[in-house]
């Protein structure tokens, strides 16, 4: 067999499912698919479960010396330790994957968000809660790990099915942690005829909540060790970008590739395009409830935390539920190409609607006008959640080969995770810069537009039908 040539002229092989080769799809395995959907409620409910005392728990152990103001500042510190360990790691964890399989590998970011759960709730100075979130972080491999086992046992038919599943994990995990964090936290106190009595709970208030969020991943983490097989291919035949073995010349054997074999012009435009996609991601997100919050005079919308609160959790149902319905029957109609650059494009008017609602809300008040613009923004936030798994597909593309996957999608996870850290960041400090006195107002809507003029240009660099380099049974 004549391995094929890999060059900069060599496109992306054609796509299975395009309207010139329509072949039939190839149902889910759903022996193993539900276990990928149970894995991807850990690192969600551990995130989740914290959100809401942590604020409270920054007060409680005093590093503030009672200064309200810095609140906000060592949460952030808190979420950005984690978030730095992980973008430090995560491409080691995703290789490593390549060499000793994917299951060993879930196996120690489950069994670290579990134990830094526990011991979380056990901290009683900041610095032990910093070092509990980055080792979580510098563990926690299971997001970019869950994407490659996805990989390995879809293809190009299904893999479109299998993401409008992912919001169900999601929805359950969002709506179920900050329950558990929220309601559990301090239970000597809000429940004093139960836990009363309890010195552990007095001494460590927030020990339930964590304990029981890091019980249930350990229940997954259980069933996974029991029921998960390993999914990364072993050396075989391989049908592109594989390593010529003179022994067998008839043959070509895939194997994990160098990291500068792995920066092709194709991993390269796909990662920027994840970056800048998740970039803009993270700062509108970042933006949306600040902007919420702030006086109408100020530029913002004057809602109160029960309103924001409502309209972020139906926000997350729809989007959820429209995946679930609808992202396959869009990407079988239009393709991922088209759903994506639709999906970054949406931004412009997403940014737009920010001055406009709060223009609206200066002349009429919080009215039906006003209401209806914020439908339509978020209903535009849709679209851009549907760029998340569109993404996938062209990151399996980019591959160049089926034994290279994780660190692929280890180089595209670290180029997300930069974006994550720099976009709340950014967006944050300029939106606080624009409301002071003197200042322009507008010079956050410029910073996101550039943004998402950024994204929709480095969108434009992917292949019209991503397919993948599948190496031969």
């Amino acid at each position: 067999m004549i391995p094929l040539q890999d060059d900069e002229e060599t496109p992306f092989l054609q796509r299975s499912d395009s309207p010139e080769q329509p072949t039939a799809k190839t149902p889910l395995p759903w022996d193993q698919f539900w276990l990928l959907l149970l894995l991807e409620i850990p690192d969600f409910l551990s995130s989740r479960t914290l959100a809401p005392f942590i604020p409270q728990l920054v007060r409680d152990i005093g590093v503030t010396h009672g200064d309200e103001s810095q609140v906000g500042y060592y949460v952030g510190i808190l979420q950005s330790s984690s978030s730095a360990a992980h973008t430090l790691t995560i491409f080691h964890w995703s290789r490593l994957s390549d060499h000793i399989g994917r299951k060993p590998v879930m196996m120690i970011a489950l069994s670290a968000i579990s134990v830094s759960m526990f011991s979380f709730g056990l901290s009683k100075t900041f610095l032990g809660l910093v070092v509990n979130r980055v080792i979580c972080g510098a563990f926690d491999s299971s997001g970019a790990v869950l994407k490659t086992l996805v990989m390995d046992i879809t293809d190009t038919t299904n893999m479109p099915k299998a993401y409008s599943y992912a919001p169900i994990p999601v929805m359950i995990a969002t709506t179920v942690g900050p329950l558990i964090g929220g309601l559990l936290s301090r239970p000597a106190d809000r429940f004093p005829n139960i836990f009363g009595r309890s010195e552990l709970l007095k001494t460590y208030p927030y020990f339930l909540p964590c304990s029981i969020s890091a019980f249930f991943i350990s229940i997954i983490w259980l069933v996974a060790y029991i029921c998960l097989k390993e999914s990364r291919s072993k050396p075989r035949q391989s049908s592109c970008n594989g390593i010529f073995d003179p022994a067998n010349p008839g043959e070509v054997q895939s194997k994990p590739l160098p990291l500068r074999a792995l920066l092709t012009s194709k991993v390269l435009s796909v990662t920027a395009s994840y970056a800048t996609m998740g970039l803009f991601h993270m700062a509108f997100n970042s933006v949306l409830p600040v902007f919420y919050a702030t006086p109408i005079e100020l530029g913002g919308l004057s809602l109160d935390p029960p309103r924001i609160g409502v309209l972020l959790a139906a926000s997350g149902i729809i989007q959820g539920i429209f995946q679930l319905l609808f992202y396959a029957r869009l990407h079988d109609r239009f393709g991922a190409r088209a759903i994506y650059i639709t999906g970054v494009s949406s931004g412009i008017p997403i940014v737009i609607l920010f001055p406009v609602i709060n223009a609206l809300a200066r002349a009429y008040g919080i009215g039906m006008a006003v209401w209806l613009c914020v439908a339509v923004q978020l209903m535009l936030k849709t679209s851009l959640i549907m760029c998340f798994p569109s993404m996938i597909l062209f990151i399996r593309a980019a591959a160049p080969n089926r034994a290279s996957l994780g660190a692929t999608t280890g180089i595209a996870q670290v180029a997300l995770a930069v974006g994550r850290i720099v976009g709340p960041a950014s967006a944050a400090s300029i939106f606080s810069y624009s409301l002071q006195e003197g200042h322009d107002a507008w010079l956050i809507y410029y910073f996101l537009i550039g943004i998402v003029f950024l994204a929709v240009s480095t969108a434009l660099l992917l292949p019209r039908y991503p397919s993948v380099c599948e190496d031969s049974q």
